[in-house]
């Protein structure tokens, strides 16, 4: 495995960058100082709110390119790259139906908060740990009327594959939908995921598919890592990225991302 051209690191955050505790390690930091000796970009590609990334990259949030709300938003520093926005009717045409689905929480996702409308203390509590800038409000629709909405997020405790993408799934061709996480699905614009948003960055910045290494853990992270040459699943990953993978290290917890890192700094 040659690592001597690469130009650009992406990682998604939690299952792969983030441990369990939701904590970035400080031997990252180190090792991104060492990445920028090298004149190597990073970028953090996440489903999360871009002020939850980061917050949690505070120290190094200058320095890199964030692609938020799976694909939905990209940038550097305060500086947008790339946007777009889920249509007002779709919105008002999924809200009746994630509203029939028990066990379910409903997030708009928009561009300074996120929108909720649920009153479940132990989904609030939890949601904030993704959602660091939020408002509760009484109805979802008001603000799918007047504000422009990155993606629904919709969270079940069980499971958003088995209870929630069935109730939907007849509307994939006028939507994109992805199963983001144990508890989570995502509903955004078609345009909007994080191979297109990479691609766009990597246009951008002049940077090939050989030339980048991506790090995923879950099925929001199949089409960024399409976009690369060097794609690594975390060992924690689910079973659909550790087949679409060219490579694999150890888990989240256990420095998976950093051990690479590491190995990608020795060879320069």
């Amino acid at each position: 495995m040659d690592l001597s051209n690469i130009k650009l690191v992406v990682s998604d955050m939690d299952g792969t960058l983030l441990n369990s505790n939701h904590e970035v390690s400080n031997q990252f930091f180190e090792l991104f100082k060492k990445l920028q000796e090298k004149n190597i970009l990073f970028c953090a590609a996440s489903g999360r709110q871009h002020n939850s990334i980061v917050e949690r990259l505070a120290k190094i949030k200058e320095d890199i390119f964030v692609i938020a709300e799976n694909g939905g938003v990209a940038k550097k520093g305060k500086e947008v790259l790339l946007s777009n926005f889920l249509e007002a009717e779709k919105i008002l045409k999924i809200l009746p139906i994630l509203r029939e689905i028990n066990g379910t929480n409903i997030v708009l996702c928009c561009d300074d908060a996120a929108y909720i409308e649920s009153k479940d203390a132990r989904f609030i509590n939890l949601f904030q740990e993704y959602y660091t800038s939020f408002e509760i409000i009484d109805d979802l629709v008001e603000i799918a009327k007047n504000i422009p909405v990155y993606k629904i997020a919709v969270f079940h405790y069980e499971s958003s594959e088995e209870y929630i993408y069935p109730e939907i799934k007849h509307l994939e061709n006028e939507i994109l939908l992805k199963v983001s996480g144990q508890n989570w699905l995502d509903i955004s614009d078609e345009k909007s995921n994080k191979g297109i948003a990479l691609n766009h960055l990597q246009k951008m910045l002049n940077i090939t598919r050989k030339e980048t290494m991506v790090f995923g853990d879950y099925l929001n992270d199949i089409e960024m890592m399409k976009e690369a040459d060097f794609s690594f699943a975390m060992k924690n990953a689910h079973k659909d990225i550790t087949e679409l993978a060219d490579f694999s290290t150890e888990s989240n917890d256990n420095f998976g991302v950093e051990r690479v890192l590491e190995k990608l700094i020795a060879s320069l």
